[in-house]
């Protein structure tokens, strides 16, 4: 498999990147964003518009209350307390709407909290298939021929965020936490290898073939080099089960 098998490789996997990005955003929209603009376009232009009225009903008030007591004469005095009178009762009336549309928004509140769950695990999702997809790139250019492959620039993988015990991480992800990328120093440790050493493996591989031994994250192997064997892999040996390995996927056991 050549260079360009490989570029056709990593442009599949950018169209199962940008498929993925199109399911967020559809399932964003729809889970999470449509529920809250309805909400603002809807209820929430309803509410505010409720205690407006009950801001305006309370200054109505607040004057009549003034009127009644700047009142000299009985005459205006009796007209100052009608006044007040159905001012007191438009108020209330208007508190009471309020207060019932106030008292929805529980309700409302929890149903937002669901749609923020959904939006939460759809990007869980999203983060997590475009992670196991950048992976399974990497093992295919890694089963490459080593004549193009090029070790100067090593990919490194961005370091994940630290856990705690209330927080659920993909098992695809947690595989590679507290593990250290394969840096330069290390795979010319690893090419100048002459015996036997113990070494720990980065991520998961599949073998491509036969000749070749898969790996786990994060197990020891043990690893020696055979005369002829292209420098960029070595052999490795778990057990009685025996293969080539590529070094970029080892680090030296401390």
């Amino acid at each position: 498999m050549g260079t360009n098998n490989a570029l056709i490789k990593y442009g599949e996997t950018q169209n199962w990147i940008g498929t993925a990005d199109r399911e967020l955003i559809q399932t964003s929209a729809l889970n999470f964003l449509t529920p809250l603009r309805n909400f603002l376009e809807g209820d929430y232009q309803t509410i505010a518009k409720e205690r407006k009225l009950l801001q305006n009903k309370r200054l109505d008030l607040n004057a009549a209350k003034t009127r009644l007591k700047k009142a000299k004469t009985a005459d205006t005095r009796a007209s100052s307390e009608q006044e007040l009178g159905i001012t007191q009762s438009e108020f209330d009336r208007q508190a009471k709407i309020t207060r019932l549309l106030l008292e929805g928004i529980s309700s409302t509140n929890a149903h937002h909290l669901c749609c923020l769950n959904d939006f939460v695990e759809a990007q869980m999702t999203y983060y997590t298939q475009c992670y196991q997809y950048m992976i399974d790139l990497q093992k295919q250019l890694g089963s490459f021929p080593s004549n193009y492959l090029c070790n100067n620039n090593q990919s490194s993988i961005p370091p994940l965020p630290p856990t705690s015990s209330n927080v659920i991480v993909p098992s695809v992800m947690a595989s590679t936490i507290g593990l250290v990328i394969t840096s330069p120093s290390n795979l010319s440790d690893l090419k100048e290898c002459t015996g036997n050493r113990k070494v720990r493996v980065l991520y998961d591989y599949d073998a491509a073939n036969s000749s070749e031994l898969s790996l786990l994250a994060a197990e020891v192997i043990i690893v020696f080099s055979v005369i002829g064997m292209d420098s960029d892999w070595t052999m490795g040996e778990r057990g009685n089960q025996k293969g080539r390995v590529t070094i970029t996927y080892l680090r030296a056991s401390q």
